[in-house]
């Protein structure tokens, strides 16, 4: 067995001593931080309407359309629809539909699908674009609030 255990209050003294240089940078750097994560937010968004793009424009090299059944367990991320593909099997996608808004269990509704790949699947008439005005709302209440943020620290360190 090894010696007896140093003290707590040694090893936490020991902790803050070299946890203090790095919680000053960050402090310094905080503004800059805060604009960082905005910054990292609003790429995501961007991203995330790319990849929208993207879905949308291979749908639409191999596209099919069918009528689907809006199922019951969908939630705020995901719904869940069921349809048969052209090829006669049933398909039930397991990260449900794009662009569900205003859908409800019970509903039929009409998609579009990838033949190739029929869990990549649309209600058609609606794509990436659709995207567009509820992602520039919520970067702008993210740039309000982080940038307001950054905004009020940078202040009250000039005071």
């Amino acid at each position: 067995m090894s010696g007896p255990l140093p003290p707590a209050a040694g090893t936490l003294d020991e902790l803050v001593a070299e946890v203090r240089p790095a919680w000053a940078i960050v402090r310094r750097s905080l503004p800059e931080i805060v604009l960082g994560v905005a910054v990292l937010l609003t790429v995501l968004g961007g991203l995330a309407l790319v990849g929208a793009a993207m879905d949308d424009a291979t749908i639409a090299r191999n596209r099919a359309v069918a009528t689907a059944e809006v199922l019951d367990g969908s939630s705020w991320s995901r719904t869940l629809v069921r349809f048969t593909a052209a090829s006669g099997q049933t398909v039930v996608p397991p990260n449900g539909v794009s662009y569900p808004r205003g859908l409800v269990a019970g509903q039929a509704v009409a998609v579009e699908y990838d033949v190739t790949d029929p869990e990549l699947v649309r209600v058609a008439g609606r794509s990436w674009v659709d995207g567009i005005a509820p992602m520039a709302g919520g970067l702008a209440v993210v740039w309000l609030v982080l940038g307001g943020t950054a905004h009020l620290i940078r202040r009250a360190r000039s005071s």
